[in-house]
């Protein structure tokens, strides 16, 4: 008798409606794909629905809607409704009284709203289940099956997740991934959210643009305001609280400040984005970094001592704060720490799917997502049709693409490279990135006022060969996704003072040949040349817009921008 063929259990992950929005997709708990929409739409940080990017991994997979089983979204909307008494029990305290009544209306609203998104989700896929996840339990699967680790510690803190703002967790991995809950942080305690709310007062965009402030607190004194962050986050034994007389309790309608007149009596007025940067606005900036660090810290111990594991899995918005992660690994906590290559909220779409293949008991282990980074869509011979675009010209590079765009490099060029599939996260890898020399003078500047147009304080991290990392990086452990900030050696200082921040730190991209060949070539070849194994590497984009995912979006960036050339699957664009 022939064999029935069994149909593949398909579950696809959802990140959508609130921002970052993504989708990733499991067939048979294999990893087929993950894509940010952003990298399709043009339109950074988008809330919209990831109708491009669910498309693309239906087509790849050879897949229709009624293919899906299951759709894992990254929320849990009944999860809000607790707030409720919570925040009617504010109205007890003068400091929050007039936030109480609009904070439980608002949490109310957004259960409303989540609810309504699952029954939206199910229209577009009538035939599967439409799944809430909870958006900590996303993240921390996100983080720990990223890992390839059996068993570790998990730490995820961000802003707000239903009512969760940081959670300790410890994970093990027999034939599924575990995870327990150790112990737990609600709003208003949100690290998170006060990062989010002093960026906005200094003038950046909230939930974009706190980068920008974390480089711009190197150049400050934390000791001006740093009395002011102690009382406003203070440390617990379990965590730490937020004083509402700094940072007034959150309130999900919009008009609401995330700030209070005392913090600005304290520290400065706000500042109008076009104004310039003065002392004092670095001076917050460097105070709100130290807490961030020391908080942190504290919850990196917290989750040493909880999970009794030698090893650290960190996910959620605030894991991209590279500084505090590199503090984290400097302090010895943990043998090895471990951040996915995107622990924001576009990654709970990987998470909240491995949360529903996991839960509906399939036999099928996971596999596809280990240490994987490039996961969306790849144009492997592009048709250029450079007609919009009538002042840039093309020629076909052989096997010898790697020799010669280090050729190029060396020789003071800044070039842009596309190749392969599209990286996970908010670092360029390799795939889609800005590539010079960390010789070359003048090299910090010129990318940041005529390649990438942003502020002039903005560093410029390093990749560099895992094998010569020691060289140059105190880091000593891997840090394949550019996700760790490390202090540099003398040799570093002397040779490529370019990729060395005010603060003496570099967030650094570790290669190996097996993590990317071309980029592991290149840096080979640019070494045999200058006797340096190290590239400045950022993101294929100019401020304000999302990293390229298409060829059109970046022959855009080219046509647009001080890149001098790009190399876009294997040929070589140049104006």
């Amino acid at each position: 008798m022939a064999a029935v063929s069994r149909k593949p259990s398909v579950v696809l992950g959802i990140c959508s409606f609130t921002h970052d929005s993504a989708a990733a997709l499991l067939i048979d708990g294999e990893l087929v794909g993950f894509v940010e929409e952003e990298r399709l739409s043009q339109h950074k940080h988008t809330r919209d629905y990831p109708r491009q990017a669910i498309a693309w991994l239906m087509d790849d997979a050879g897949i229709t809607p009624a293919d899906i089983d299951a759709v894992a979204y990254n929320f849990q909307p009944m999860r809000y409704l607790a707030e409720t008494p919570a925040a009617l029990r504010m109205a007890l305290s003068g400091t929050t009284r007039r936030r109480a009544l609009p904070r439980a209306a608002g949490f109310s609203k957004v259960a409303v709203r989540t609810r309504r998104r699952l029954k939206l989700l199910a229209q577009h896929f009538p035939g599967a289940r439409v799944i809430p996840v909870l958006h900590h339990r996303a993240h921390q699967l996100a983080a720990f099956t990223a890992s390839g680790w059996e068993e570790a510690a998990v730490l995820v803190v961000d802003s707000l997740g239903e009512r969760q703002t940081t959670t300790i967790a410890h994970a093990h991995h027999s034939t599924r991934p575990r995870v327990r809950m150790l112990e737990e942080l609600m709003d208003p305690a949100s690290l998170g959210y006060v990062y989010g709310a002093v960026t906005e007062h200094l003038g950046w965009r909230r939930g974009d643009e706190e980068g920008t402030v974390m480089a711009l607190a190197a150049l400050g004194n934390p000791g001006r305001f740093r009395h002011t962050f102690s009382r406003a986050v203070h440390t617990t034994a379990t965590g730490f609280t937020v004083d509402p007389a700094y940072f007034p309790p959150r309130v999900l309608t919009s008009g609401y400040p995330r700030t209070s007149p005392r913090l600005t009596v304290e520290t400065c007025p706000p500042r109008h984005p076009d104004e310039p940067v003065q002392e004092i606005h670095q001076d917050l900036a460097a105070a709100l970094q130290e807490r961030t660090e020391q908080i942190m810290l504290h919850l990196a111990r917290r989750a040493r001592v909880l999970s009794g594991s030698r090893r650290l899995c960190v996910g959620g918005g605030v894991a991209t704060n590279c500084v505090s992660i590199g503090r984290i690994i400097e302090a010895g906590i943990f043998d090895e720490v471990f951040v996915p290559p995107a622990p924001g909220d576009a990654g709970t779409a990987i998470g909240a799917a491995v949360a529903v293949h996991t839960d509906s008991g399939s036999p099928r282990p996971l596999s596809g997502i280990a240490r994987a980074c490039y996961l969306g869509p790849a144009f492997p011979e592009p048709v250029l049709d450079l007609t919009p675009w009538p002042n840039l010209q093309q020629k076909l590079l052989g096997a010898e693409a790697a020799e010669f765009l280090a050729d190029q490099l060396a020789q003071g060029m800044i070039v842009g490279l596309f190749q392969g599939r599209v990286e996970a996260g908010p670092r360029a890898l390799g795939n889609r990135s800005i590539l010079a020399s960390p010789l070359e003078a003048g090299v910090v500047e010129r990318l940041n006022a005529t390649v990438k147009f942003r502020e002039p304080f903005r560093p410029f991290a390093p990749m560099v060969t895992a094998a010569r990392a020691g060289e140059f990086f105190t880091l000593g452990q891997a840090a394949p996704y550019m996700s760790m900030a490390s202090q540099v050696t003398d040799t570093a200082r002397e040779q490529i003072p370019a990729i060395v921040h005010a603060n003496g730190t570099a967030r650094l991209q570790t290669v190996t040949p097996a993590q990317n060949p071309f980029v592991h070539a290149v840096l080979e070849a640019f070494a045999r040349r200058t006797g340096v194994p190290v590239l400045i590497n950022t993101s294929l984009n100019v401020k304000g817009k999302p990293i390229c995912g298409t060829p059109e979006m970046a022959l855009d960036c080219l046509a647009n921008s001080g890149l001098d050339a790009l190399l876009i699957e294997g040929r070589w664009i140049s104006k």
